[in-house]
């Protein structure tokens, strides 16, 4: 029997509280892991850094032309318990020029998710090239990229519920 306590909930603490109750009766009907499995069935394939800039690069000529990402990888650094993924932006001074150099890395664990999760993590990762803050505009441009974003996001949030109580999945 799985030990529960209210701390899985900490990724959707909030959310309103009937979302966490239902939440918890998936969890109690060990019904959690068919949810997630019947929505994302597959994980994806994009399993190195090789694959993942490819990926990454086409979401970004496609929605941010201008700007530049100078690396893209997956990072075993990255604790999903603070982020899912970062986006860094360097500004370095090289003779008289300042150079800025942006970065997107992603939790190694997504190597093994469905590609909807990797697409929002990226999407996120992306948006934030644009804007900085998680405000208004931030999210209404990560659904103009992703239009189930906010969905895909409350059910990567379930994901790592799934992860803590159960292990992986896929």
């Amino acid at each position: 029997m799985i030990k529960f306590h209210m701390n899985h909930l900490n990724y959707i603490c909030h959310y309103p509280q009937s979302l966490q109750e239902s939440v918890l009766k998936l969890i109690e009907n060990k019904t959690l892991s068919s949810y997630i499995k019947n929505k994302y069935p597959h994980k994806h394939t994009i399993s190195n850094d090789k694959l993942l800039y490819e990926y990454v690069m086409e979401f970004k000529n496609n929605y941010f032309k201008k700007f530049q990402i100078n690396k893209i990888i997956y990072d075993s650094k990255i604790q999903v318990n603070n982020a899912l993924g970062m986006h860094t932006f360097i500004s370095r001074v090289q003779g008289g020029n300042l150079k800025a150099k942006n970065e997107i890395k992603i939790a190694t664990l997504f190597k093994q998710v469905p590609e909807k999760f990797l697409e929002m993590i990226v999407v996120h990762e992306l948006a934030h090239l644009k804007e900085k803050e998680h405000n208004k505009a931030f999210y209404n441009l990560c659904t103009f990229i992703q239009n189930d974003y906010m969905q895909v996001e409350f059910d990567l949030r379930l994901y790592l519920i799934h992860l803590q109580l159960f292990g992986k999945m896929y």
